[in-house]
């Protein structure tokens, strides 16, 4: 995006970015650019919160207005929204310990978190559940597998790294919408928190990952240590 923002500047088109890694604006060098210190995918801020969307597009747009470049980069001036916990939200349940077989324990919970899910469904009518291409039913005996350091594959990935990867923000975006289905609408803090620390779901992802890591399949090994755990949920050591 640098490159096309450089490219129309060179034609007489004035361009801005937003950024959401600081380190990564900083070498590719846009025009004009705004780092903002949200959550990745959100560079806008939290969802249905369209006041604050507007303050961070119309300080990246009073950007082009600025002719002191090569490079200007400039800081959004809040935090995030998302730090700040929702008042009145609760968590689905608080149950992440077990001492059953994991594809088990990860049915039993899915089975607790899908009038949730179904709630949120109806709330928002859409999901973004489906990149897997496996029917939920499925996902605890893949995951199981996945676990055991064998290699399914889902046909229309073709790779154990890709079905892997897909399964796993499957299971992510499941219990986040299902955060959402009833009540006051959580903050991304609030569901990372709850989704990392305290369900099967998250504990299993962040054994995948080390499972993963291991693997002496490169491509699993390079998926599972970039994209199934987010870095501060990644355990020390």
């Amino acid at each position: 995006m640098s490159a096309l923002g450089h490219m129309l500047e060179s034609r007489g088109f004035a361009t801005t970015a937003i950024g959401l890694v600081r380190y990564q604006m900083e070498q590719v060098r846009p025009p004009r650019g705004l780092w903002v210190p949200f959550e990745l995918g959100r560079p806008l801020g939290e969802p249905e919160d369209a006041a604050f969307q507007t303050r961070v597009l119309m300080q990246a747009l009073r950007l082009l207005e600025r002719t002191d470049g090569p490079l200007i980069l400039e800081d959004f001036v809040s935090d995030p929204p998302g730090w700040a916990d929702r008042v009145g939200w609760q968590t689905p349940w608080d149950d992440a310990e077990g001492d059953e077989e994991p594809a088990e324990a990860l049915m039993a919970e899915m089975a607790r978190l899908r009038p949730a899910w179904d709630a949120a469904q109806r709330r928002f009518g859409r999901t973004t559940v489906g990149l897997s291409q496996l029917e939920p039913s499925r996902w605890p005996g893949f995951l199981g597998a996945l676990l055991r350091d064998e290699l399914p594959v889902v046909a229309q990935h073709g790779t154990a790294a890709l079905s892997a990867r897909f399964l796993c923000d499957d299971i992510k975006a499941m219990y986040s919408e299902a955060a959402q289905g009833v009540g006051p609408a959580p903050s991304s803090r609030q569901v990372e928190g709850w989704f990392w620390r305290r369900t099967v779901a998250g504990r299993l992802l962040i054994e995948l990952r080390r499972v993963a890591v291991a693997s002496e399949n490169s491509g699993l090994k390079t998926v599972g240590g970039r994209f199934f755990v987010p870095g501060p949920h990644i355990p020390a050591g």
